[in-house]
């Protein structure tokens, strides 16, 4: 654990558990630039804030699917160049070995089928190339299903035919930003744990990006995990602080208990960036949804003040534990797959 997060968590008991948890956040946002890595360093927040293993994204659905393979790109040649500081993802041993060799573990993500431009051997590609997890849809539909801001018409024959490919090469299905009809017809037809990777509880906060809870409830069933994100629009109007991230958390623990809950920030490095694109693109992110003006997001750095509050509610180590890291631990021990097997 960092200086850092030992600095800010106050009582000893909080000290230790951060120092002997596994912490995973399952979804952090660099540039989506293959061309500038000048935010790439920033990358240490995540240690410096007791974050053992994060999972960075490479592309969503508003972006030309060249742009994964690009970030791809970019990403693995730095992370390599720096053996001392980072490890490539690529098995669950080496999350492990991340941890105990002090440095920063680093897998993909990909937000949104649209990726694949409609072609299935795409998926074991970007498994090999380090994704471990991609949601069905980002927001509107596409060729998979429906989107949680579109007309969600459900799953169609391409993204069953996606969802069977994925489990196949052990990628972990998403259903962030997916539409309720879409993401529960793949919660009942899915043979491994599920995810929605960075969703929110509508039973706290009312917008289109959170999920109700018979959603929550068909994850869990998968054994699946929902990671509470940080960004303001979808904890409440614009509210970031600690008490109101640790009420996603708690709520969705009183729902389906604390084996199926997780950290993914969601936190956006370039803000300038985001801001960028909620403009250039109104039908993902409409105005009336709280997608404009400045958006506030909890930072890495509140991890520790966050396992300080989950204390002061009565949370024990045991299921602290859980929802630091071993919740996304087991589902990928459970889905992952270190040699491939042949094509359905």
């Amino acid at each position: 654990m960092s200086t850092l997060a030992s600095d800010i968590i106050s009582t000893a008991r909080g000290r230790q558990l951060l120092a002997d948890a596994l912490v995973w956040d399952n979804h952090g946002c660099m540039p989506l630039r293959p061309e500038d890595d000048r935010f790439l360093p920033q990358l240490q927040r995540y240690r410096q804030s007791g974050v053992n293993v994060v999972t960075l994204n490479v592309g969503f659905d508003g972006v030309p699917w060249q742009t994964n393979f690009a970030m791809l790109e970019a990403f693995r040649a730095w992370i390599k160049a720096r053996p001392a500081e980072y490890l490539q993802i690529e098995t669950v041993a080496d999350i492990e070995r991340a941890r105990h060799s002090d440095r920063l573990g680093i897998a993909f993500d990909i937000e949104g089928g649209s990726a694949l431009d409609s072609d299935l051997s795409r998926v074991e590609t970007y498994y090999r190339l380090g994704v471990r997890w991609m949601l069905i849809a980002y927001n509107q539909d596409n060729a998979l299903g429906g989107g949680c801001q579109d007309a969600d018409r459900g799953l169609t024959e391409f993204g069953r035919q996606v969802l069977a490919e994925m489990e196949r090469v052990g990628m972990v299905v998403c259903c962030s930003h997916t539409g309720a009809r879409t993401s529960l017809e793949v919660l009942e037809r899915a043979t491994r744990p599920v995810i929605f990777s960075h969703s929110n509880p509508l039973g706290v906060w009312q917008h289109k990006r959170n999920i109700s809870d018979a959603q929550i409830q068909a994850c869990a069933r998968t054994g699946g995990v929902v990671g509470i994100n940080g960004i303001g629009a979808f904890l409440g109007k614009n509210d970031t602080s600690t008490e109101t991230f640790v009420r996603h958390i708690d709520y969705v623990v009183q729902l389906v208990g604390p084996a199926h809950v997780g950290l993914a920030l969601d936190y956006v490095f370039d803000s300038q960036e985001l801001d960028d694109f909620l403009n250039a693109n109104p039908h993902l992110f409409p105005p009336e949804e709280g997608y404009s003006g400045s958006i506030d997001m909890v930072e890495p750095e509140r991890i520790p003040r966050i396992v300080d509050a989950l204390l002061a509610l009565g949370y024990s180590d045991e299921h602290l534990q859980m929802i630091l890291g071993g919740n996304h631990l087991r589902v990928a021990q459970q889905v992952w797959k270190t040699s491939l097997p042949a094509p359905l």
